[in-house]
């Protein structure tokens, strides 16, 4: 027979549940940090290139 600490038992299960909803969540709700930034320089990016080919009117 072993000797098992309850509380730390009880910790773990517990951050397996907030793992586990936390990525349900991040499934549900979208992308990731990375995915995000990249996105915005990606958008960026095409701005400066559409205005630098803007014609001006003189």
């Amino acid at each position: 027979m072993s000797v098992v600490n309850l509380n730390k038992t009880r910790k773990a299960r517990a951050r397996a549940e907030a793992k586990a909803r936390a990525d349900a969540n991040a499934v549900k709700h979208g992308r990731t940090k990375a995915q995000r930034l990249l996105s915005t320089a990606r958008e960026d990016k095409a701005r400066r290139h559409l205005d630098q080919q803007r014609f001006e009117d003189e």
